[in-house]
Formats: structure tokens, C-alpha cells, sequence
């Protein structure tokens, strides 16, 4: 999934600490939009579907309650995930553009009747490897085009 914006509910925000004024960080266009579209040219030229999404950070490293993922729907979140949130906000205190792909691995807690583990997570997210190495360097081929 393509993440075009997120939702903070993992737990403190990576900024707090930083007196200099900086924390006070503008997140409205936190995920590229010119990057994001150069995703889905990537994506279209493999014949890929790319879908884009809000993503919503849990800390974890538990995973979440069903009742916790029915909440974040409410809140408009298409997927959740461990990661992802504090290195955007960090890479965009430091100045970067952002673009971010997140590997969808599981049905979230309660959407299905599977126990949820780790192990399935990190096998899934080892099939979808390749995948996301073409994706990236077709990626990266066109932001180099257009530098």
C-alpha cells in the first residue's frame, strides 16, 4: 500500500525533546504527493496494482486488539502497522521528502479467524520482497529520470 497520510497512535511523537521550535513540524503533506504519483507511475509501468492508503501507527510489538482495529477504521485508517510513522516525522524534521510503501502481511486482529504471529508476518512480508524491490527500483528509475 502506498501511504499517502497517517494517524500518530503509536505512543510519543519522535520530536518531543527538541526545544529549538523545530518540533512544532507541519505534517499536512508528510507523504510527498509528487513522489507518491511517481509510486504509482512505477507501479502502472510493472502492471502492478498499488492501492494508496492512511496508515495508522500502533507501537506494538504486541499485536492489536480487534477492538483497537475496529477503532481505527472509525478514524479512517486503511491499514496499521509497527513502523513507519516516527521515520516519517523524523525524515521530514530533517528536511527529506517522503514517500513510503508498507507491505501488507495479515488481516488485522478480528477480520479473520487465523491467530495472528509474528512468524506469519515475517514469511508473508519475505514472499512480497521481490515485489517491492521492483516497485522500488522502477521507482527510483524514474525519480533519477526526472532529476
Amino acid at each position: 500500500m502506498l501511504i499517502a497520510d497517517h494517524i500518530n497512535f503509536g505512543g510519543p511523537n519522535p520530536l518531543i525533546g527538541v526545544t529549538d521550535g523545530s518540533q512544532f513540524l507541519d505534517m499536512s503533506a508528510a507523504y510527498d504527493p509528487a513522489l507518491r504519483q511517481t509510486f504509482l507511475e512505477a507501479a502502472a509501468s510493472l502492471d502492478m496494482t498499488l492501492p494508496t492508503g492512511t496508515y495508522m501507527w500502533f507501537s506494538g510489538p504486541s499485536f492489536e486488539t480487534p477492538a483497537e482495529i475496529r477503532a481505527a477504521g472509525l478514524l479512517g485508517a486503511d491499514a496499521v502497522g509497527m513502523s513507519t510513522v516516527p521515520e516519517a516525522i523524523l525524515a521530514r524534521h530533517a528536511g527529506l521528502r517522503v514517500a513510503a510503501v508498507s507491505v501488507i502481511t495479515n488481516l488485522a486482529a478480528g477480520m479473520d479467524e487465523a491467530a495472528l504471529s509474528h512468524e506469519t508476518t515475517m514469511a508473508v512480508a519475505a514472499g512480497g520482497a521481490e515485489t517491492l524491490r521492483r516497485l522500488v527500483v522502477a521507482f527510483c528509475e524514474r525519480v533519477a529520470r526526472e532529476a
